[in-house]
């Protein structure tokens, strides 16, 4: 049975391309909506580029015929514009008609009370589910671009096997055999008569085998593989055919400290890249301290600090800890060796033969993930770390952003690879404030 969508501001706002992505249904967008999207126009950051794609389609809609009574759209539905003035006394006295997201959903009591077909009320806002709910409007999420945060792929897995077969893993560093893994999956061989017999390697289907981890013996700018996982991360970190790799983990699990390591490994030691490109988005936790002074890098050393503890760290360790200063990332940077820089100017760029890491990725969307990647050009390495359940963007959450978006598309690609790390190495305290808090 066809429908009668009526969508939010947000979910244009998600996902320009949302009209068209409901079949040959109904899809009413209200008035209201129009004059929300139109106050976002202006913005400069990836919501204000959705407002505008969102007005420039239903102005293209418009020449083609009358919003009012509906215009045919991809897919063989029914786009139209309503106001939902003439229905706001359907709306309950506690429910000002004064309201936005009010006069929404007087849209849908309308629809509702006029046309046979069933109304569905589709937008991000919690709360105003729970309010459409509450005047018997059926109300749905928009699960476009959402993965299941509980069921998210681990890259990881473990395998019975003989004990004869670990034995020949040990000699030959491989495991011929086909499995039920996805590529670049890394599995654990457990022996089937001694569980405490293991191995580790990282499973390739094109030539239908796993291979041994291919780790330095020796420490990567100071930092030694402290667990299994961080092994698997320095695995593929290490390895330039694997162009894409993604870091999911709570605080304090090495994410960025390996990646940054791997990094400087690849482009300063062997000169693989040209040079290390690391960038965030720029979200605050809390309240923002407001405007900041100074030039383009005084004003991006708040955002990009955590990089810089990093660096500092790693150059501490090669050069060592005896309190003695070094110059540390700033000798890096004027070698353009080492670039910092945010993630507000990076499209349009062609980035090639670099090493890039995105940090904080689980604030992007998932259209901003895909700008980024795209950006990726000849030789280059992609490397996007962050936890999905530390989300400062308000727009997205642990199941809509862009980094478990982007875990759950690449699994399975031969020149991908995903690693979660669980256990925390930063100290005995923000591990254990990572499991009770």
């Amino acid at each position: 049975m066809k429908k009668n969508f009526v969508l939010d501001t947000n979910v244009l706002l998600h996902d320009p391309d949302a009209v068209v992505r409901f079949e040959d249904n109904r899809v009413s967008i209200p008035i209201t909506v129009i004059e929300e999207i139109d106050r976002f126009k202006k913005n400069s950051d990836e919501i204000g580029r959705n407002a505008r794609q969102v007005s420039r389609f239903l102005d293209g809609l418009r020449e083609k015929g009358d919003l009012r009574k509906g215009i045919e759209i991809e897919g063989g539905g029914l786009l139209r514009v309503l106001f939902g003035n003439e229905y706001v006394k359907e709306l309950p006295p506690e429910l000002s008609a004064g309201k936005g997201d009010n006069l929404i959903l007087a849209v849908c009591l309308g629809l509702r009370a006029k046309e046979e077909l069933p109304v569905v009320f589709v937008t991000k806002d919690t709360n105003l589910r729970i309010k459409a709910n509450a005047l018997g409007i059926n109300a749905e999420d928009y699960e476009r671009g959402k993965v299941s945060i509980e069921e998210l792929y681990t890259g990881a897995s473990e395998v019975l096997v003989p004990g004869a077969t670990i034995d020949m893993f040990y000699k030959s560093g491989r495991a011929d055999g086909t499995l039920e893994c996805f590529d670049n999956e890394f599995v654990s061989l457990v022996d089937e008569a001694n569980p405490a017999h293991t191995a580790l390697g990282r499973y390739r289907k094109a030539l239908g085998r796993v291979e041994a981890l291919r780790i330095p013996k020796e420490a990567i700018w100071g930092i030694n593989a402290k667990n299994r996982e961080q092994r698997f991360a320095l695995d593929v970190l290490l390895d330039e055919q694997v162009q894409l790799v993604t870091l999911v983990g709570k605080a304090g699990t090495g994410k960025t400290l390996l990646a940054i390591a791997a990094g400087l490994q690849k482009a300063v030691d062997e000169q693989v890249y040209k040079r290390l490109l690391v960038s965030r988005p720029i979200f605050p936790m809390g309240r923002d301290v407001g405007f900041l002074p100074g030039d383009i890098q005084e004003k991006l050393r708040p955002w990009m600090q955590p990089i810089f503890d990093n660096v500092d760290f790693l150059f501490a360790g090669v050069h060592g800890r005896d309190g003695k200063k070094t110059r540390g990332y700033q000798e890096l940077m004027e070698l353009d060796l080492l670039s910092l820089e945010p993630l507000t100017y990076i499209r349009g760029r062609s980035i090639p033969y670099q090493y890039m890491i995105v940090d904080e990725a689980q604030n992007l969307t998932p259209h901003e993930i895909k700008t980024i990647i795209t950006r990726a050009g000849e030789g280059t390495k992609v490397v996007l770390t962050g936890d999905p359940y530390q989300i400062d963007n308000p727009y997205v959450d642990s199941a809509s952003n862009g980094l478990s978006f982007c875990v759950e598309r690449f699994k399975d690609r031969p020149i991908a690879a995903h690693v979660t790390l669980n256990k925390g190495e930063r100290s005995p305290l923000a591990e254990l404030a990572a499991n009770v808090l």
